[in-house]
């Protein structure tokens, strides 16, 4: 596939400024006069210029152009960087053939084992994020952070994309994750269904509860679809449907490591940022962008294998009184992580999915002769 043609190139004004030798922009290679080479790469770049799925908002580039120009100047992380900025993707015709655009872009992507991370544009276009993975025969977690559902019946894409990801058909998630919601802009009769689905959600009280169990959360997720909107709009005033309630900058870029980090992750947007409604200073550019660098600077740490019978782990079993006779849970030798064992009949079709991440407090929990959550949850959905 010749990606270029799917591309514009950043204007002069971004890539030619002079910055200091060790500021991000010095690590990355970015699409100027010529677009990047992709042998090595290991991280995409790829601004999204599409908003037609929300009310109200123009298209163009610039949203985007503003989280580089506050990306581009902070300083390089750790780790040899591996990364390029394709520039903005054209958008369709329409909204949905802008999806399909960012579709086999991921798609292609992936396959080179290319992490795409989409930058701009509204939260709807994560419905092309996800069916990127509709090819690959497998089944795939999905974890999004927003402080609504947006499961409507009815209404603009931005309103309705989350409900078009769990009813697609063909049906390939094994997961849906929902981070952060706010009560009082949810209905419970989508908390239930989702509940009967087995599928996890954390409203925001309870994630800020107790921060670290959300992080296996993240870590079971193949995508991850971040709208700013989960940003309280002191922090973000730049998000398309800006709350007064929400995460902090700081709360945002620690989900942001924490998928940075997770080595099963494959792809992530960071969508709903509109530059004409930021502050004169474009503090939500900023907020973004720096969302943006701990992701990949959670990346450059990743440190597990995930291959749980080699040395990197150690392997705990407890016996239970009841069905199943025996757990088995894994800690990471080299992160301190921990993992559990699901037992299921089709290995083919939900492999990924029989080792499943969870906390110290599950192994706990198991400890006193109870069966974790997150294991029974898991197997209820394993065939």
């Amino acid at each position: 596939m010749d990606l270029k043609i799917f591309f514009e190139p950043l204007p002069e004004a971004l890539y030619l400024q002079p910055r200091s030798h060790n500021a991000f922009f010095e690590g990355i290679n970015c699409h100027g006069e010529h677009f990047p080479s992709l042998q090595g790469i290991q991280l995409a770049i790829i601004g999204l210029e599409e908003y037609r799925g929300s009310e109200g908002l123009p298209n163009g580039p610039e949203s985007a152009y503003a989280v580089r120009e506050k990306l581009y100047r902070l300083k390089k992380g750790q780790g040899l960087y591996k990364i390029a900025d394709l520039g903005t993707l054209r958008s369709g015709e329409t909204q949905k053939e802008t999806c399909q655009l960012i579709r086999s872009i991921g798609e292609f992507l992936i396959n080179q084992e290319i992490l795409p991370i989409f930058i701009g544009g509204s939260h709807d276009l994560d419905f092309g994020q996800y069916l990127a993975y509709e090819k690959m025969r497998k089944m795939i977690s999905v974890l999004t952070v927003d402080a609504k559902m947006d499961m409507e019946d009815n209404g603009t894409a931005a309103q309705t994309h989350s409900q078009q990801i769990v009813l697609h058909r063909p049906n390939f998630i094994f997961n849906y994750c929902h981070l952060a919601y706010q009560s009082f802009l949810t209905d419970t009769d989508l908390v239930a269904t989702l509940e009967k689905l087995y599928f996890d959600h954390v409203r925001l009280g309870k994630l800020r509860d107790n921060f670290q169990e959300v992080e296996p959360l993240i870590r079971n997720a193949d995508m991850v679809s971040f709208d700013l909107c989960a940003v309280k709009s002191t922090d973000a005033p730049g998000a398309i449907d800006g709350q007064p309630f929400g995460m902090t900058s700081e709360e945002a870029c620690q989900v942001s490591w924490f998928a940075g980090t997770n080595e099963k992750l494959s792809s992530v947007g960071f969508y709903g940022y509109h530059s004409s409604l930021d502050d004169a200073r474009y503090s939500t550019a900023s907020v973004l962008a720096t969302m943006v660098w701990y992701f990949i600077e959670g990346f450059y740490q990743r440190k597990d294998s995930l291959s749980f019978k080699s040395s990197d782990y150690t392997m705990y079993t407890v016996s239970m009184d009841a069905s199943p006779s025996m757990l088995h849970f894994y800690k990471s030798n080299r992160s301190g992580k921990w993992w559990m064992e699901v037992p299921v009949a089709d290995m083919g079709k939900f492999g990924d999915h029989t080792i499943i991440p969870c906390s110290y407090e599950d192994y706990q929990v198991a400890l006193r002769g109870e069966i974790p959550e997150r294991w029974v949850n898991a197997q209820l959905k394993l065939p």
